[in-house]
């Protein structure tokens, strides 16, 4: 029987001349052949590294041919729009879930109904206020915020003003950046005259640094709590004549060309640390996961700092745009 079906598919194939797309999804030469289904629920396609994030991961899945990953759902910053396509991907019975919570609070309930489920669970980047979940993977912000820090203790010997861009405030990568930024400069006569939500968004960043120079206050350094907020306040820097006078820090180190790699490189910033997509690993635990393979509960990635001199070592590290097309 099974011969016959063969055979049956093959003959299918050649008569629709379709043998080139038949052999795109050969089947698996070893057990049942099972595609494991996997949602991906990202917080907001609109930042860069969620957007790089989203076509790694895609180019990931594809390493594993018995991985099928379903369109990634957007959730434009929207919680209860998150929640919703959460449940949908615990509705639609998916063998894993991987979630980019937009906030912790509102996601919980979401996540602990997947666990409810038995479905897999990877968080990445932020938290969620449950531990049920199979993995969480990220970097340590508040150690990257403390870098940051100690960055600007290095751009500001003498001490100076400083202001401070923010992510979301209720996310748990934004409090642990500011948090370490804030124990880094203390005692050495920084200060941060201004903060504000620009909730991690270039556009939203350039109208806040535009505010901030309007009133003339002196401003000697600002730090971003990411590369797109980074380049915001740079563009307000430059429309206001002054683009190198003041330093600006960032986070993220996207080798993409209008990532903060390149903007380090080119001088619009001071520097800013890479932080992992977490792409290749969320995959790597994914298809270990669906086949029952022991996992680390706790995953974190390490960061580097960005200078000019090593800026173009560190794009040609990271740089998959022969891969990814971004």
């Amino acid at each position: 029987m099974f011969r016959r079906m063969v055979f049956a598919t093959v003959a299918l194939c050649a008569a629709a001349g379709l043998t080139g797309a038949c052999a795109a999804n050969p089947p698996s030469s070893g057990g049942s052949g099972k595609q494991f289904v996997v949602g991906y629920s990202q917080s907001n396609n609109a930042e860069p590294y969620r957007a790089q994030l989203n076509l790694q991961l895609q180019y990931f899945v594809r390493q594993h041919p018995d991985l099928r990953l379903l369109p990634i759902t957007d959730a434009h910053q929207d919680s209860a729009t998150q929640v919703s396509q959460v449940q949908n991907f615990v509705q639609q019975k998916v063998d894993a879930l991987i979630v980019s919570p937009n906030e912790p609070a509102p996601l919980t309930a979401a996540v602990q109904q997947a666990c409810a489920a038995h479905i897999p669970v990877v968080i990445l980047d932020r938290s969620v206020n449950t531990d049920c979940y199979s993995a969480f993977i990220g970097g340590d912000n508040y150690a990257i915020g403390k870098l940051a820090g100690q960055a600007a203790v290095q751009a500001l010997p003498k001490g100076g003003n400083a202001v401070e861009l923010r992510g979301i405030l209720s996310d748990q990568p934004q409090v642990d950046r500011d948090k370490g930024f804030r124990d880094a400069v203390a005692g050495h006569d920084i200060t941060i005259i201004d903060q504000q939500e620009a909730k991690w968004l270039k556009a939203d960043a350039t109208t806040i640094m535009q505010q901030w120079l309007s009133k003339g206050d002196k401003i000697d350094l600002v730090y971003a709590q990411n590369d797109d907020m980074a380049l915001g306040a740079q563009l307000a820097v430059a429309g206001a004549g002054r683009a190198g006078q003041i330093p600006i820090i960032g986070i993220d180190g996207l080798a993409i060309p209008t990532g903060g790699l390149r903007a380090v490189q080119n001088g619009q910033l001071l520097t800013t640390f890479v932080y992992p997509t977490c792409a290749e690993q969320a995959v790597d635990t994914v298809e270990k996961l669906v086949h029952h393979e022991p996992v680390d509960k706790k995953q974190t990635l390490q960061t580097t700092r960005v200078t000019k001199d090593n800026a173009a070592q560190l794009y040609q590290e990271y740089d998959m745009s022969g891969k990814v097309g971004g």
